[in-house]
């Protein structure tokens, strides 16, 4: 009877559990989770600051899901060290898991630069539930009027809604000169940020947060911070929002090859037999770029949690790879950015791009040798999906390519037999 070990119990981990049950009905599985109810949608963290959803809503698996898919989970407990030699890992109360198959669904943890001040009462992450938690927990108890948000990517951008929805008056301090800066070009990143501002965020770009300081009446509590130029922005709290990067910790030392993330094949395996790591912890392969590159990203760690366990229980399956691909709506601006959005000075692609400023409409294709490579829509996404099927597979468009970014662009405008491999139905 098989023996796994899963270390992280969420969308990877639960992708794992699903896959090695489909496969096999009698091996032990044990979940190391040091969440205590990890089984939930971790970007709908905002929603619970600003109260649009309780935790129940935010649950993708309902607590019963472990005993039925006969799962033990070990909750609340951090793994603190691997012994690959021994097929054991040690937990922090010094028990040891022993297994025949190994999955790393370790996740990510938060980017904290080091500043001074940061130990004030009234400075948080916002990665996980508890960041959750604890930051609507404060907002209520002080009764927060402002916040300053470090990062003005997805992460700080979702703090900041949530925040101006609970009344906050909000701050983005971003280093780069745009916000959204990793999935946006300027023109379509200075719109959104129009929208941003609209709502009433303040926005600072090119700089960071030199100092964390306090109240004139309480120097341990967040008052306010210095940036870079020396100007001064008072607040009541600060969260850090500037990115994850992959937590590693438990395999230094070992054998398992380890680049930015956990080094991994098409199957999910790393360089170690038996051992697998998969989601934010993993470099595993990009369709578009050709190449293993971190993607923390929560439907492709659910794809490769899937592709690990099918092969640790048996199964062949391959990891197809996955791409940048974030769909998300702050602020009422839906954005679609997918594969090589924004492209730096590459002389190999070709980039098509309609703008509309005043309804606040921007379309854009990245291509190369005639095949879609990239893609980003705001405010208008309602092709999205056709033109990720043209990018997913590979399509040569040149045909058609004028009538890519035309408003009258859909299914019926692509080649018959295009259509048909697409089984539309007409």
């Amino acid at each position: 009877m098989a023996k796994y070990v899963i270390i992280g119990a969420s969308a990877a981990g639960i992708g794992a559990v699903e896959a090695i049950r489909e496969i096999d009905q009698e091996g032990t599985i044990t979940v190391i989770s040091d969440e205590a109810c990890p089984q939930y949608s971790r970007p709908m963290i905002s929603d619970f600051v600003s109260g649009k959803a309780d935790f129940n809503k935010m649950k993708c698996r309902e607590d019963e899901f472990w005993k039925q898919l006969k799962a033990e989970p070990v909750l609340g407990k951090k793994a603190t060290a691997l012994n690959l030699a021994e097929k054991t890992v040690t937990l922090e109360s010094g028990e040891k898991v022993s297994y025949e198959k190994l999955l790393l669904a370790t996740g990510g943890k938060p980017f904290v630069p080091k500043m001074e001040g940061q130990e004030k009462d009234g400075v948080f992450t916002f990665t996980t539930i508890a960041d959750a938690e604890r930051l609507a927990a404060k907002i209520d108890a002080i009764k927060a009027k402002s916040a300053v948000v470090i990062g003005a990517g997805l992460i700080g951008l979702s703090v900041t809604e949530a925040l101006t929805k609970r009344g906050l008056k909000v701050t983005m301090v971003e280093l780069q000169n745009k916000i959204l800066s990793l999935l946006l070009d300027p023109n379509a990143s200075e719109m959104v940020e129009s929208v941003v501002k609209a709502a009433g965020v303040n926005i600072v770009t090119g700089q960071s947060v030199q100092k964390i300081i306090g109240k004139p009446d309480n120097e341990t509590a967040v008052g306010g911070v210095v940036l870079t130029k020396g100007d001064t922005v008072p607040c009541d709290l600060v969260i850090v929002a500037i990115g994850v990067i992959p937590r590693t910790e438990l395999v230094a030392g070992t054998a398992i090859k380890v680049n930015r993330g956990i080094v991994v094949d098409s199957t999910m395996q790393t360089n170690v037999p038996d051992v697998y790591a998969s989601g934010d912890v993993a470099e595993a392969y990009d369709f578009v770029l050709g190449q293993n590159r971190l993607l923390p990203l929560w439907p492709l760690a659910m794809q490769g949690g899937h592709v690990a366990g099918y092969n640790m229980a048996g199964q062949k399956a391959t990891y197809e790879g996955g791409t940048n691909m974030s769909s998300l709506k702050y602020f009422g601006i839906p954005i679609v950015s997918i594969g090589l959005a924004n492209p730096k000075d590459d002389p190999t692609v070709e980039v098509l791009v309609q703008s509309d400023f005043e309804r606040k409409v921007y379309k854009k294709l990245v291509l190369r040798n005639n095949v879609i490579v990239g893609m980003t829509m705001v405010n208008c996404i309602e092709r999205a999906g056709v033109i990720f099927y043209l990018l997913k597979n590979g399509i040569n468009v040149k045909k058609f390519k004028d009538q890519l970014l035309a408003e009258s662009f859909c299914l019926a405008t692509l080649p018959a037999s295009l259509q048909k491999k697409m089984n539309v139905v007409q």
